[in-house]
């Protein structure tokens, strides 16, 4: 019987490890933005009052699961004040802080101030009157731009909130329409943009 060579002992062989986190491709940052008009039939004081009412959010916003005034003066009085917003999509539960200022009947900004998700977001309504011919009419025009803090949350969250947005608008003519009632006829169809 041939004789064999003593076979070498065997080397591990270190294949790179991949982690959950670096599976991902990388996205860059990228601030968001989108834009919707409408022409809805309701006043501009009536949406004023639906878009000021922070309080108000967790009952009807998209993924807003809670809401409250922390500091300042009240929504329909005009001025500023500070909101704790709570949102939610699995696997992200965050709360973030904004600044809110208002111009009553016109205008509703809210700014984000604190808050480990968003690097940036900023939200602006503005409200102008509708066609002369639709007394109980207004044209909303709505804003709103974001960036994440992080790729992770952007890849989490960056669907589900774009989704959200996208829904915005509506979710507050829906609630105009559970305060005030639907309004006789649907006035112009949506116009929007998305980037």
């Amino acid at each position: 019987m041939p004789r064999r060579a003593p076979s070498a002992p065997c080397a591990p062989v270190n294949a790179p490890s991949r982690s959950f986190v670096n599976l991902a491709v990388p996205v860059a940052r990228r601030r968001t933005e989108y834009a919707e008009s409408r022409t809805l039939g309701y006043t501009a004081e009536q949406m004023f009052g639906v878009v000021s009412n922070v309080e108000q959010y967790h009952k009807f916003v998209p993924w807003c699961k809670s809401s409250r005034v922390i500091g300042g003066g009240e929504g329909g009085e005009g001025g500023d004040l500070r909101a704790e917003l709570e949102i939610g999509f699995p696997p992200v539960l965050e709360r973030y802080i904004s600044r809110v200022t208002f111009v009553p009947n016109h205008q509703v900004r809210a700014s984000c101030t604190d808050g480990s998700l968003f690097r940036h977001l900023e939200t602006t309504w503005r409200f102008e009157p509708g066609p002369k011919d639709a007394q109980q009419s207004c044209k909303v025009h709505f804003h709103v731009s974001f960036e994440f803090k992080s790729t992770l949350h952007s890849r989490l969250a960056g669907l589900f909130f774009d989704e959200a947005v996208k829904q915005t608008v509506g979710a507050f003519e829906a609630r105009a329409a559970a305060l005030y009632g639907r309004p006789p006829s649907q006035a112009t169809p949506p116009r929007c943009t998305y980037t």
